[in-house]
């Protein structure tokens, strides 16, 4: 798990060197009222940190297998009215989630890899592919935002 964690750390840092240079109104701008801007993806992936900590906490502390319960993205971005956020807010929180997920993967084992996962779709998983779609999900959404939503 240690080159997925060295992985997003190396995803974070090209994303928070991107919004740092990115225009203010670059990053709210929408290319139609129902398409999130960028900074609601950056929003969107603040959710994405903060369920999966939650998740990868969890994780084999309780029932096996653990179910991987669905959240409302659409209804989460809204309600945290990330498109009025401050960016440099934004971006700590971001940064903070993340490197504490990567201090998570690193202190995986073969065995804590391998616990079972039910996902929101019935298949049993392990939390081994959930870390690793975790951060292809956070690489997905920061090449959308760098290659203009």
């Amino acid at each position: 798990m240690t080159e997925t964690a060295k992985r997003l750390n190396e995803l974070v840092s090209s994303g928070l060197d991107y919004f740092n240079q990115t225009s203010e109104s670059d990053l709210e701008y929408k290319t139609a009222p129902e398409k999130w801007s960028k900074k609601e993806v950056l929003g969107h992936l603040i959710d994405s940190g903060i369920n999966n900590l939650q998740r990868f906490t969890e994780i084999g502390s309780g029932e096996i297998p653990f179910k991987i319960r669905k959240y409302k993205q659409d209804e989460l971005v809204i309600a945290s009215d990330y498109q009025h956020g401050e960016i440099s807010e934004l971006l700590q929180l971001w940064q903070a989630l993340n490197r504490r997920i990567e201090r998570i993967m690193e202190k995986q084992t073969d065995s804590t890899l391998h616990d079972k996962i039910e996902l929101p779709d019935g298949q049993i998983s392990d939390l081994r592919f959930l870390m690793i779609d975790y951060v292809d999900h956070l690489e997905y959404h920061l090449k959308q935002v760098v290659t203009s939503i």
